[in-house]
């Protein structure tokens, strides 16, 4: 794996991939959990970093994805632009709303999103102070 680093926002120690790595599929998965395990609570996947099947539900790749990190009891943030997707998926729009809903799995436009969801303060503007590295 490249990169990553581990902060703590808002109270919850986060591993953020790189966002210049490899391209994330299934197998993958255990990789980032393994990478997360004893270190953080949330592992901020960027979106652009998932194969193109994740997005596509039919394929079992974001079920296979999101099960490992239930399983091991961690939570996954993707992080960017996934509004292409979303258009061309009632199903994955389905799945974006229900997993907002939740605590486990969170779809948020960027870091400032997910820094705001994990304060408790919605899905806002990212007014904080941003992540802070954790040695």
């Amino acid at each position: 794996m490249t990169s990553e680093v581990i902060s703590e926002v808002a109270g919850v120690r986060v591993l953020w991939c790189a966002p210049d790595g490899p391209v994330l599929g299934r197998d993958d998965a255990v990789d980032l959990v393994g990478a997360a395990l004893g270190r953080a609570e949330l592992v901020a996947v960027p979106a652009d970093r998932l194969v193109p099947e994740f997005f596509v539900l039919r394929t079992g790749v974001a079920g296979e994805v999101l099960q490992k990190f239930v399983t091991y009891r961690l939570r996954l943030a993707v992080v960017g632009d996934i509004a292409a997707h979303v258009a061309a998926s009632t199903a994955l729009r389905d799945l974006v709303r229900e997993a907002n809903r939740g605590r486990q799995t969170w779809f948020v436009a960027d870091a400032a999103e997910l820094e705001a969801r994990l304060s408790g303060s919605g899905s806002g503007s990212g007014s904080g102070s941003g992540p802070r590295p954790v040695s």
